[in-house]
């Protein structure tokens, strides 16, 4: 293998390599902001139910 051939397969693989680190701080961030998301509702569930503790007390089922 000629030097501009490793030359130019090792620039790729640097490109691919930051390609694929910036696509995984990318996930990473919105599966954060998801579990914030997650986080905030479950909150609100709470306030809810400490504001009105007979919701979701009774279950109303007929066959």
């Amino acid at each position: 293998m000629d030097i501009a051939a490793l030359s130019m397969a090792m620039a790729q693989n640097r490109i691919m390599e930051s390609f694929g680190v910036e696509m995984l701080s990318k996930t990473l961030d919105t599966q954060e902001q998801i579990g914030n998301e997650v986080v905030q509702m479950i909150d609100s569930a709470a306030m809810e139910r400490s504001i009105n503790p007979a919701i979701g007390g009774n279950i109303d089922i007929s066959i």
